[in-house]
């Protein structure tokens, strides 16, 4: 690993999985990507593993893309394509993996941040916390499984809005949305998030694990579809030029 994700046992069988970016956001590039896939590989094969805390560092959970990594991300469509199934393998491993997450969400879930929570079994949220979608904005487009599992989640025309027309909200609208389990203060968010999976780490592993892949293989071919789908419009979006102008004049 390179040190753009960081571990540590909570005990009681439950490991923090920390994305380690604070000076960007905890905003995602290669690095990262690789260090979060194996992370969550190693806690799957540990048997002394049965929860995993989601978190990211400092003041923000994930800002969703680095923008400033965008001309590296673009050097050629294979670079760009093997980018993109990347972060469709972080929501393989969290969504398909034989260990329960719980997210503990603080500050900004932006774009793939904020799919990533959606990905979780259960996420925790700190009351000041904001979430959107820029994705559309930028001539990108959503990954993460979002655009089979929102709708479901929140239903059609909100998950148009949010995807669509980016619209951001809060901790509160999120959870009464559905789209998490809890919210907390600022200062409790790693102990509920924490008690959260320990409970989880405390039951039976087999009916756990049996869950997770029934849910899973509900959405069967949809998700896979989606996911398949949502990858080849990202792809084109990073590869078009108008996107490069757009994100050339960020900021």
């Amino acid at each position: 690993m390179t040190g753009t994700v960081l571990t540590e046992g909570l005990g009681a069988g439950v490991r923090k999985i920390s994305l380690n970016r604070p000076e960007r956001l905890n905003a995602i590039v290669p690095a990262l990507l690789e260090d979060l896939i194996a992370a969550i590989a190693t806690a799957d094969r540990d048997p002394d593993t049965r929860a995993i805390v989601l978190s990211g560092e400092g003041r923000a959970f994930c800002a969703g893309d680095d923008l400033k990594d965008f001309a590296a991300q673009i050097a050629d469509p294979a670079t760009t394509a093997a980018y993109v199934e990347r972060i469709q393998d972080v929501t393989r491993a969290i969504l398909f993996g034989d260990t329960p997450v719980v997210g503990a969400i603080r500050g900004w879930a932006v774009g793939g941040g904020l799919e990533w929570m959606i990905n979780c079994d259960f996420a925790i949220a700190a009351e000041g916390s904001r979430f959107f979608f820029p994705e559309v904005s930028w001539g990108l487009f959503v990954t993460g499984g979002v655009t089979h599992l929102l709708p479901r989640l929140i239903g059609l025309q909100r998950a148009r809005a949010l995807i669509l027309l980016g619209e951001r909200f809060d901790a509160r609208q999120a959870l009464d949305w559905g789209l998490l389990h809890a919210v907390v203060p600022d200062e409790a968010l790693l102990a509920e998030a924490t008690a959260l999976a320990q409970h989880l780490a405390a039951l039976p592993p087999g009916p756990v694990k049996a869950l997770r892949r029934t849910l899973a293989g509900r959405e069967g071919e949809g998700l896979d579809a989606a996911m398949a789908a949502e990858s080849r419009a990202t792809v084109e979006g990073f590869l078009d030029p108008e996107t490069a102008k757009r994100i050339a004049g960020f900021g």
